[in-house]
């Protein structure tokens, strides 16, 4: 039997919710969009409901310490149809068993959560160090971005730490959406598609005056402390993926 999600994290534990309610043993966890009925294969179109999916997660919470349940969001936030479905069995199989199971990484899918979970943690810290931001005439900060994982969610306390006394937008140009901090709390926003191509513009009209003279200093800062008989491209590419380059302002035109 196929279980069809909608890929919302509540959509998945009231997926949980059902199996349990319901006991039809063995399923296939699929996202709609990847769906095409058939007249061979049951489907079970799952509704969701906010108190399933809060009993889940509490029961999730009672289970699971808040390394683990870090882990679990953090899988969600691949947006892997694979990582789903490990999410899927793995709740299952934590509430089948007695407490400390999540420690079994001979289990298929405590494996895979912990896995993804590492891999979103990684582009979540490459995001940290990576970003960049533009001035605009209006005073924001702003940067457009394209993380293979959607990390927003995970950046923004330390951006708002960081930046606290200034406002500005970090938008996924691949997920349309961006987080924008207006010096008291971080609110969710989207932009129509002409407003987020300036956002992903290094020059234009958006830009303060003086974006591209504070851009050739650091440029001209970089290039002076760069010490070209120590040049390890193979080690830098390691360190710095060259996919991250476009965020960086010393490697415009590199």
């Amino acid at each position: 039997m196929l279980y069809v999600i909608d890929g919302s994290l509540e959509s998945l534990l009231c997926a949980v919710f059902e199996w349990f309610e319901r006991k039809p043993g063995k399923i296939i966890l699929q996202l709609e969009k990847n769906h095409q009925p058939d007249a061979f294969t049951a489907a079970f179109h799952v509704h969701n409901d906010i108190k399933k999916a809060d009993r889940v997660w509490a029961g999730l919470k009672k289970k699971l310490n808040t390394s683990w349940m870090r882990r679990f969001y953090c899988t969600f936030l691949s947006e892997s149809a694979q990582a789903y479905s490990s999410l899927f069995e793995f709740t299952c199989y934590i509430f089948s068993n007695p407490a400390g199971s999540e420690d079994n990484y001979g289990n298929t899918y405590v494996l895979a959560v912990a896995q993804t979970a590492r891999k979103v943690e990684r582009e979540k810290h490459r995001m940290e160090a990576f970003i960049r931001f533009q001035h605009s005439v209006d005073g924001i900060f702003y940067c457009g971005v394209e993380p293979v994982f959607n990390v927003l969610p995970l950046i923004m306390n330390h951006f708002k730490n960081r930046y606290a006394d200034q406002e500005w937008i970090i938008y996924d140009l691949k997920r349309h959406y961006g987080m924008y901090y207006n010096l008291e709390k971080v609110e969710e926003v989207s932009f129509n598609p002409d407003e987020e191509k300036n956002l992903n513009k290094k020059t234009g009209e958006l830009q303060d005056a003086k974006e591209n003279l504070y851009a050739t200093l650091w440029q001209d800062y970089f290039k002076s402390t760069n010490i070209s008989a120590r040049k390890n491209t193979k080690l830098h590419v390691q360190h710095v993926p060259k996919r991250y380059w476009k965020y960086l302002t010393e490697k415009i035109g590199a």
